[in-house]
């Protein structure tokens, strides 16, 4: 069906061949000459190129080398030489002992003690937090001390300065901390003196308290003065007398190597140390003046006349300055600022109490040397005073009153108010306030602690300027009797007792005894040598007399004591009410006042006392005035030696 012709292909092997080999042979040759033929110029070109970038790297950061070398070298030398020598160099200020206090028999009152303080240099710690919690699980830091130690991380004043974290270290955290010193890089275990008060309570309101410097004061201080100090007066002497007892820094230059451990001492200035004190104060009275107090609230001040030099001085209750100088923790301080006996409440300077009649003897020498009223003059008392068209009643503390003849000596012998009430009126206001302010009402005494307040003594111009009001008749009587708008703090009480002792002589009360001898008086109040006679008679009476309102001290007494007993009035009672203690809070009832000096003859101590809520002078605060003469003329049977006065001042 299909024819197939089968052609002969047949080619001859030659002819066949030739092309074929011909085809591969060059195919193969192309590609040999692409594997190996190589250009040299090409490849010269490429790699001096290479070369060339790379030398001028090379050059390039062998300049800058070379530029950063000299810049380092000569152009900033002296700048990294000063840094070197900070790292290996450092000043370390030198803190100077703080003054002591002494009492005028040379007892230590406030002492430096040793303490062991841990502290912490920011720059060798690195990781502070990490610092920190290391030190927590050591020796237990707590969330106060780690606020204070960051506050005064922010106002160190130079780097490498100790900022302090924890105070006063006890002997287990001070072997915890060398232990592990090799791994608390930037921690510091220093040793410094700090303050201590062995007569705690006593004398805290007298002696005050340093406690650490607050960041207002860190802007109010020379920060070269305080370099390395911790701690500044914040109260009472210690305050007053802060630049005295402060001392001034050194220096010394030290050596330290990379952990910071100091190698060697290469240069020391010795700081110099603060001015001790020495006090007119005894701390024997001092224990009878706070122990008299017992748990009643008060203050007792005394004076020794001749130099106004105070020998005791005590508010109670009190508290513990010890305390605070290494920073009181917050639930103590506030028991203390709540509760409300005040402890931390300096009565003797700052409490403004109703003299009451412990005035009666100042305004008896005023209605004398005034002539308003003789030593002759008498009233009637038949319990009450009123005034001219006025039928208000102003009752005396006697009820039915003290009857007939009544003289100005037995007015101040029994506290007759009716007296006072009427020769106050005769006097007027103007000399009731000139004869206050001469014996010390109204004013600060000038005694050289801080925060004393001046009391009111009143007058014309001070109501009108204080209530914008005019003076009234009724506002005399009232004062005449250190009542109305009158205040007066104990140690003004002392002080003008002081002055009625001394027959006028005129003296700025002092704690701290001066090297340069007790200066004469400021000034003399002009009295006659009789009216003093008769007004000292009379005080004398108080305390000796049968009808004395004090006469209840004076068993057993082998010296004379003058005194005039006074209760000052807590709340007003109205016309028709009479008082009634047992229905009236504790509170509420009247303070209780005494003023005294002794011995008569020659006086030697002035005394001041209040018991508030006391009610009666005659039976509470007597008594501690009784208590504290008596040890002073115990401890010192004969007169004070008295220095000269010093005839340059």
């Amino acid at each position: 069906m299909f024819a197939i012709t089968l052609l002969d292909l047949s080619i001859d092997d030659d002819t066949l061949q030739l092309p074929i080999d011909t085809g591969l042979r060059v195919q193969s040759q192309s590609m040999n000459e692409d594997r190996t033929i190589k250009n040299p110029q090409l490849e010269f070109r490429l790699y001096a190129g290479r070369l060339l970038f790379t030398f001028l790297v090379v050059l390039i950061m062998a300049g800058v080398l070379l530029w950063r070398y000299y810049h380092l070298q000569v152009v900033s030398h002296e700048n990294f030489v000063t840094l070197s020598d900070r790292n290996r160099v450092l000043v370390e200020p030198l803190p100077p002992t703080r003054g002591l206090i002494y009492d005028r028999n040379g007892v230590l009152l406030s002492d430096n003690r040793p303490s062991f303080n841990l502290s912490i240099v920011k720059e060798r710690a690195g990781d502070i937090d990490g610092l920190l919690a290391e030190l927590d699980k050591l020796i237990g830091i707590t969330d106060a001390e780690k606020e204070r130690f960051f506050k005064q991380l922010k106002r160190r004043r130079r780097p490498y300065e100790p900022v302090p974290l924890k105070l006063n270290l006890d002997e287990r955290e001070q072997g915890i901390l060398a232990v592990n010193e090799y791994r608390l890089s930037g921690m510091d275990v220093t040793v410094q003196l700090l303050r201590y008060y062995p007569f705690g309570p006593e004398l805290a309101h007298v002696l005050g308290y340093v406690g650490r410097i607050n960041d207002q004061e860190i802007q109010e201080l020379d920060p070269v003065r305080y370099s390395g100090t911790l701690v500044v007066g914040k109260t009472g002497l210690e305050k007053y007398y802060e630049d005295q007892l402060l001392g001034e820094v050194g220096y010394q230059t030290v050596e330290t190597n990379a952990r910071g451990r100091v190698m060697r001492q290469l240069d020391r200035t010795d700081s110099s140390p603060g001015q001790d004190l020495q006090l007119y104060l005894d701390s024997r009275l001092q224990h009878v003046a706070y122990e008299s107090l017992g748990g009643e609230r008060g203050a007792v001040v005394a004076i020794e006349v001749a130099t106004g030099g105070v020998l005791a001085m005590a508010s109670a209750p009190s508290f513990d300055a010890n305390e605070f100088v290494t920073g009181i923790g917050t639930d103590s301080y506030n028991a203390l600022l709540n509760s409300p006996d005040r402890p931390l409440f300096d009565r003797v300077l700052q409490g403004q109490y109703p003299p009451g009649s412990t005035v009666k003897p100042i305004y008896g020498i005023a209605a004398l040397q005034s002539g308003t009223i003789s030593q002759d003059y008498r009233i009637y008392d038949p319990g009450f005073y009123r005034l001219k068209n006025d039928k208000r009643k102003y009752r005396d503390w006697k009820k039915g009153g003290h009857g007939s003849k009544i003289y100005l000596q037995d007015a101040i012998i029994q506290s007759c108010d009716t007296f006072f009430y009427d020769v106050g009126v005769k006097m007027t206001v103007d000399t009731l306030s000139l004869y206050g302010t001469r014996f010390g009402l109204g004013q600060k005494t000038g005694l050289d602690m801080p925060s004393e307040r001046a009391g009111i003594m009143p007058s014309r111009a001070w109501k009108r300027a204080a209530k914008g009001v005019a003076w009234y008749p009724g506002d005399t009587v009232n004062t005449s009797i250190g009542q109305g708008f009158t205040l007066a703090t104990p140690i003004q009480l002392a002080v003008a007792t002081s002055r009625i002792a001394s027959r006028g002589e005129i003296r700025v009360p002092q704690l701290v005894r001066k090297q340069h001898g007790v200066p004469p008086p400021a000034g003399i109040i002009k009295v006659s040598e009789n009216n003093w006679n008769y007004v000292h008679q009379a005080m004398q009476e108080v305390v000796h007399g049968l009808r004395g309102t004090a006469k209840v001290i004076n068993k057993g007494l082998t010296y004379h004591i003058a005194g005039k007993t006074g209760t000052a009035q807590v709340i007003g009672i109205k016309q028709d009410e009479e008082y009634d203690a047992a229905l009236v809070a504790k509170r509420n009832r009247d303070h209780a006042l005494f003023i005294a000096f002794a011995p008569v003859e020659n006086p030697r101590i002035a005394v001041s006392v209040l018991v508030e809520n006391g009610e009666h002078g005659s039976s509470t605060a007597a008594p501690l005035a009784r208590k504290l003469i008596d040890a002073y003329m115990e401890y010192y049977p004969e007169s004070l030696p008295v220095e000269s006065p010093d005839e340059s001042r």
